[in-house]
């Protein structure tokens, strides 16, 4: 077969993959592992082998992200159900004041988006923003695009939010880093597409829309849910900083245990369960199905992660992957520049930031087979793939129809603010990254 002949297959594939995404509305889970199969045996991959790296690139990936989205889904279930989102939001507001209200909305959406999807933790806070808007006669635009901004930087590049987790496992990047990085990346581009940006749309229309606030019997105060959200952030970053200073020994273990993502993460729930739940005398019945209706949505990201393994994996085992690394070495293609493009690509072509840092991650993968990258360049790289995953959202994706529906905007107003602020999210992120490239 000729030397190009997988890298034109492969690439025939991922315009099917989309195609059958865009066009046919193909759930991405059946679309990625079909595709996967169909491009194993198009390169030349024997059937029983295509199988065989299918299910290894399943388990691999599942073996880590199923255990740590499934705790984080039901972790910031207890949490939003206790009121936790509503206390720090509205305690930050009431520390920084109307003036710098915009600023505390874009901590807020960066704090609340760890444990809290972004769709949810946005339909949670926009009465907030309208009720802001109608007190102070400001355009609704000056508060929502920094609580976007905050949402998004977060949902993209911080751990334990379901794509930095996966792009991190896929790629083997250590999640300490991947969060200190991600925090060092993601403040300069929420404080840019948020309070920055805002200031450019003080002049459109006021929020006319009514409020509807969420109603929670006895929610919590804002230090214990503070205290929550950044429990299994220190955790994690805990053991990576033990395993950078410290000499092996029972401190040093018991740090890495403990911030071990599943550790933490149970350490975190249980944590929530007994200060939100039993404490406040919830019923057991009542916890029991909060934490099962958090698993739902998340059953769907696991599974569209696990196929983004599949991809991976058949890549590598095809050869695929180290024939790309050769047309990039010849071409003088930077990794970082090929990882943040692609996902871009793709983001911008099916709409999805998830799939799209998945596709991202699923190519660049088999690149770093015998590339020896440090811990730091690693985290890098997933920055460099999520900040690609957040240009352009437009109307093929979720958000921006959601984001489109609860400000009450034209098309045309939504591609104007909130296509404008996830652009300069990705481009921030990807000059960061750069940035921090050099650094370490």
């Amino acid at each position: 077969m000729d030397a190009m002949m997988p890298l034109l297959i492969t690439a025939a594939g991922l315009g099917i993959l989309l195609f059958l995404v865009l066009k046919l509305k193909l759930p991405a889970f059946l679309a990625l592992i079909a595709m996967s199969l169909l491009i194993g045996m198009a390169v030349g991959m024997p059937p029983a082998d295509v199988i065989q790296s299918m299910q290894k690139g399943m388990g691999g990936t599942l073996g880590f992200v199923a255990i740590v989205v499934g705790l984080g889904a039901m972790f910031g279930a207890l949490l939003e159900a206790a009121g936790g989102v509503n206390a720090v939001s509205e305690s930050l507001l009431s520390r920084f004041g109307e003036t710098r209200a915009p600023w505390a909305l874009g901590l807020v959406g960066f704090l609340v988006a760890i444990p809290v999807f972004f769709d949810v933790a946005f339909i949670i806070l926009v009465p907030i923003i309208h009720k802001l808007s109608q007190k102070s006669g400001k355009a609704l635009l000056v508060y929502a695009l920094p609580l976007l901004a905050g949402l998004a930087v977060t949902h993209a590049f911080i751990p334990p939010t379901p794509g930095p987790i996966a792009v991190a496992d896929l790629l083997g990047a250590d999640l300490g880093w991947v969060i200190l990085l991600g925090v060092a990346t993601g403040l300069p581009a929420m404080i840019l597409a948020g309070p920055v940006l805002a200031r450019f749309y003080r002049n459109t229309a006021v929020s006319t829309a009514p409020e509807t606030p969420v109603s929670v019997e006895t929610p919590i105060n804002f230090w214990p849910a503070i205290f929550a959200i950044l429990l299994p952030l220190f955790l994690i970053i805990g053991s990576t900083v033990a395993g950078q200073v410290l000499a092996d020994g029972p401190v040093k273990s018991i740090l890495q245990f403990f911030g071990h993502p599943f550790t933490a993460l149970i350490i975190s729930v249980a944590y929530a369960y007994v200060s939100f739940g039993v404490a406040r005398s919830i019923p057991l019945e009542k916890l029991q199905e909060i934490m099962n209706r958090a698993l739902l949505p998340a059953g769907i990201v696991i599974l569209i992660t696990g196929a983004g393994g599949v991809l991976k994996q058949v890549l590598i085992d095809s050869g695929v992957g180290a024939q790309l690394a050769d047309v990039m070495t010849a071409n003088s293609i930077p990794l970082l520049l090929f990882a943040f493009l692609v996902s871009a690509i793709v983001r911008v072509a099916q709409g999805s930031a998830t799939v799209a840092m998945l596709t991202g991650a699923g190519l660049t993968a088999p690149l770093l087979v015998g590339v020896d990258l440090s811990a730091p360049d690693k985290a890098i790289l997933v920055i460099a793939i999520a900040s690609g995953a957040s240009l352009l959202s437009h109307v093929n994706d979720s958000g921006f129809w959601l984001v489109n529906s609860y400000l009450g905007q034209t098309e045309a107003e939504t591609l104007k603010s909130w296509t404008v602020a996830s652009t300069v999210v990705g481009v921030t992120g990807f000059v960061m990254a750069c940035f921090l490239s050099i650094i370490f």
